[in-house]
This record gives C-alpha cells, sequence and structure tokens, in this order.
C-alpha cells in the first residue's frame, strides 16, 4: 500500500510539471530503425529491443535508461531535473 502511494505521488508529481513530454523516438544503433514510444513516468527502461533487427539495447555508461542514450526526449526524471531510477 505504502510503495503504491509514493508510486502515486511521484508519477502526479512528474505529470503536472511544465514541459514534460512523455513521447521520445527511439533509433537504434545498430540499423537505423526509429520508434516512437511512450517512457513510463514510474520506472527506468533499462533494455529495449529494436523491432527491425531485434538488438538489444541498453543504456550507455553514465545514462540511466536507453531513452537517455537513444531516444529524441530524455527520461521523465531528468526533463525536471531529478536523478533517474
Amino acid at each position: 500500500m505504502l510503495a503504491a502511494t509514493i508510486w502515486n505521488f511521484q508519477r502526479n508529481r512528474l505529470q503536472k510539471a511544465i514541459g514534460i513530454v512523455l513521447r521520445s523516438t527511439i533509433t537504434c544503433p545498430e540499423c537505423g530503425h526509429s520508434k516512437e514510444e511512450i517512457m513510463p513516468t514510474n520506472a527506468c527502461t533499462f533494455f529495449y529491443e529494436c523491432e527491425n533487427c531485434k538488438r538489444r539495447l541498453k543504456p550507455r555508461q553514465g545514462d540511466c535508461c536507453v531513452f537517455c542514450s537513444y531516444g529524441t526526449m530524455k527520461c521523465p526524471p531528468m526533463q525536471v531535473g531529478y536523478n533517474c531510477c
């Protein structure tokens, strides 16, 4: 119950932040395939499989998630200036 309360609080705080963007286009560095995805606000996306070449993407060193590494937008926590996951 406590975990759900904390999750809802964080999600609502992020969604109310001005200028937050939840859509990001991920581009595979292997084949160049791009796809727009909706970023989660309650968890980091550590792995992403390219639907074209099936390569499993993981964050580059120093990035918290695949959106920060390969997306057109940083993840929601990074957009509002918080440390990600």
